[in-house]
């Protein structure tokens, strides 16, 4: 069990695992786990459990049962994991130490993928000594 919600660790296929993003969609997948392996962290992918699904009221007697209707089906959705389980997304993205394929610090902005390169910015704790 995790000591904060930033710092998540559990079992994926066996293997313990740092949560890199839960209920991640298929689209997001590859894109995280090339970032990953660009940075030589071995990645764990596996298909999020199903939310739990909530009981039907039962009627009680005289009352008429009303018609039910079909529950959406759920999205599907991962959870990407780092072998590494001490790996921590925030200190990662805020530390500067996850690098893009071509060498670029990865930015909130290219992490979020907002932007299609990531562009070096300056750090926040040196903006300030910049003015």
């Amino acid at each position: 069990m995790a000591i904060n919600k930033n710092h998540e660790f559990e079992e994926l296929d066996g293997i313990k695992c740092g949560i890199v993003e839960k209920n991640v969609t298929a689209l997001r997948v590859p894109f995280l786990k090339d970032l990953f392996t660009a940075n030589g962290f071995s990645v764990v992918v596996v298909p999020s459990p199903a939310p739990k699904a909530v009981a039907a009221a039962v009627p009680k007697e005289g009352e008429e049962q009303q018609a039910v209707q079909p529950t959406p089906t759920a999205p599907e959705t991962f959870t990407v994991g780092v072998t590494d389980y001490t790996f921590n997304a925030i200190n990662a993205i805020f530390g500067r130490s996850l690098k893009t394929a071509k060498g670029h610090v990865v930015t909130l902005a290219y992490w979020n993928q907002l932007e299609q390169e990531s562009h070096d910015e300056i750090p926040y704790y040196e903006f300030n000594s910049l003015q």
